[in-house]
């Protein structure tokens, strides 16, 4: 298996940074049928192969997933989305 382990700044309150998790969370469940569930100021998200969550943080998210034996190998593409989606999202 192999491990996706990113931290990300933001400066957005607390109410805009959740808001804008939900929203790429609601992207991933369209297009990859990920589900997704918050727990406190943390979502949680899976589906065949991955595992994860997206933690929100003041001035900080904190991104980890488990990819399993399939998706391992799209480790590095996966990692580079995520990032830009960050990037786009949370500057």
């Amino acid at each position: 298996m192999s491990r996706i382990d990113i931290r990300h700044p933001h400066s957005l309150t607390p109410a805009k940074a959740r808001k804008a998790v939900q929203e790429v969370a609601d992207k991933l469940g369209d297009r990859f049928a990920m589900q997704s569930r918050w727990e406190g100021d943390t979502l949680h998200f899976t589906r065949s192969g991955v595992d994860g969550h997206i933690a929100l943080a003041p001035n900080e998210l904190h991104v980890t997933a488990q990819l399993g034996f399939l998706l391992s190998a799209m480790k590095g593409p996966i990692e580079h989305e995520i990032r830009r989606v960050l990037d786009e999202r949370f500057g």
